[in-house]
């Protein structure tokens, strides 16, 4: 199977295979029988694309039940650093935060259920950003961690003075005073 298990209850390293000859490369970005094989049933309803220019960081989004998202993530061109932190009270791995780089060279996408913030950092000169999800968004239920919490200590790998940060993100409240409706349940 394509799909890496992570020490986190759910998430999903997928790494396709990829064809490659003289002509150029051929990968399936998206199986849904691929994915029901390792048990993910999820039923996408919306595509996101974003284009970023280096040091941009975007995060931590995520969005309240009953409008939670579980996304797929792929980079289509660039490289970013993905970061999701376990925001499901009493996951085993609650509060704690996991992180990939993921380009259009290495095809790695991740597979982040409801329960996640998710952000990232872009590390190239530019990066695009492809993202299914599962639910349609819901701005009355969105909902922010600041990405620069000192108690989450999340290496963005992006120096301070070179981080872009819409004015949105920078208003987010801390990992500790974030409003957050997830519980974890063992699948």
């Amino acid at each position: 199977m394509p799909f890496i298990k992570t020490d986190f209850p759910g998430l999903l390293i997928f790494e396709p295979k990829v064809f490659e000859d003289s002509r150029g490369y051929f990968f399936e970005s998206y199986n849904q029988n691929t994915c029901a094989e390792s048990d993910m049933h999820t039923k996408f309803v919306q595509d996101n694309q974003a284009k970023s220019i280096y040091g941009v960081v975007r995060g931590m989004h995520y969005q309240l039940n009953p409008s939670a998202q579980t996304k797929f993530i792929r980079v289509l061109s660039g490289t970013i650093l993905d970061v999701v932190l376990d925001i499901r009270k009493g996951s085993p791995t609650f509060g704690q935060h996991f992180s990939i780089q993921l380009s259009g060279d290495n095809k790695r996408q991740l597979y982040i259920p409801h329960g996640f913030a998710h952000g990232y950092a872009v590390l190239s000169e530019t990066a695009e950003v492809f993202y299914k999800c599962d639910s349609f968004y819901d701005k009355n239920l969105e909902g922010g961690i600041q990405f620069y919490d000192p108690a989450l200590n999340i290496d963005w790998m992006i120096p301070a003075d070179k981080q872009i940060i819409s004015d949105k993100d920078k208003l987010h409240p801390t990992f500790e005073h974030c409003v957050n409706n997830f519980i974890f349940t063992q699948s």
